[in-house]
């Protein structure tokens, strides 16, 4: 079973893992997607993470298909015993809106639609999706404090902001004598990023190099990618599956050195890769609860297993030295 710890200063208990579902509802169809959320639930899981977007890249897929797969899921569950996260703000891809639409008023759109397809009256955690650097953060921080008097969410984070805005952000919400950004979902794996390349696919900000001050200070960190998009896991079984986006992102040197680390540490406990990289997030000082994914009851059954993995702060240090 999952341990559930509180996150942060919230009142949110949340499960050591968060299943990512960006998958439902499109690439997994409803029975797969329950079957999934139940086995995830059963184990102890009932922290849950979506956005606005996902889905909706696919133009057959209904808007905002994973929102309403875990919608059509809870309506057979009890509410209080899951924690939702969704995320707002992101380009509206349907209609070919890219502008930058981290605004008040996009915000407050993409929030009605969720709660809509998710079928509840309050998101127990919303994510701003992404930031608008230029934009000043006053007026997003007031919208979203808005949104939470008004009962729409418990509380409310960011993802992909970089640690200076949030710094600015949480500032700003203090001087109000209000509660700001409760977690920051952050770009962070055991494999070293591209930076050019990450961000060319749309990964930014990465964990190592700009969060570890803002983390030790107390903001938990939810890694999404958490899972490097398998690039560990595919080498181990056959360089040559690994795709030429995974490849353009993490096959470098450094990596080479982690995966060596990594599959010696797998063979001394008797672990999977898998298992490895997921412990390396779980296992660190800071609160840290990764984001995996999971397209069948197996591989999210293979990855539950991560949580009862404990690497020492020796093993930490050899994975992020190597």
């Amino acid at each position: 079973m999952l341990d559930k710890v509180t996150l942060g200063k919230t009142d949110l208990t949340v499960s050591r893992l968060c299943y990512g579902t960006n998958m439902l509802g499109w690439m997994l169809d409803q029975g797969a997607s329950n079957a999934i959320l139940d086995s995830f639930a059963a184990q102890g899981g009932n922290f849950i993470d979506t956005a606005r977007s996902y889905g909706d890249w696919m133009p057959d897929a209904p808007i905002g298909a994973s929102e309403r797969a875990i919608g059509s899921w809870l309506k057979g569950q009890k509410r209080d015993d899951f924690v939702i996260a969704t995320k707002g703000g992101f380009f509206d891809m349907r209609v070919g809106d890219y502008r930058n639409r981290v605004t008040p008023a996009d915000l407050e759109a993409d929030l009605s639609q969720s709660l809509d397809h998710l079928g509840i009256d309050t998101i127990d955690l919303y994510f701003v999706h992404m930031d608008n650097p230029d934009a000043p953060v006053e007026p997003i921080i007031d919208a979203l404090i808005a949104h939470r008097q008004a009962g729409r969410i418990r509380h409310f984070a960011a993802s992909n902001w970089s640690a200076s805005r949030l710094q600015a952000a949480n500032a700003y919400a203090a001087s109000l004598g209000k509660a700001g950004f409760v977690a920051s979902e952050t770009f962070w794996g055991l494999a070293l990023p591209d930076v050019a390349a990450a961000a060319q696919q749309g990964y930014v900000h990465h964990y190592e190099g700009e969060y570890e001050a803002i983390h030790a200070d107390g903001l938990p960190i939810i890694a999404y990618a958490a899972q490097s998009g398998g690039y560990f896991t595919k080498l181990e079984k056959d360089a040559d599956v690994i795709g030429e986006q995974l490849a353009a992102r993490y096959a470098n040197p450094a990596n080479a050195r982690r995966f060596a680390v990594a599959k010696g540490l797998a063979e001394t406990h008797g672990r999977t890769i898998n298992e490895v990289v997921l412990a390396y997030l779980l296992n660190q000082p800071h609160q840290t609860v990764p984001i995996f994914g999971a397209s069948s009851v197996d591989q999210l059954n293979a990855s539950i297993k991560a949580a009862t993995l404990v690497l020492t702060a020796d093993e930490l240090a050899q994975l992020k030295s190597a």
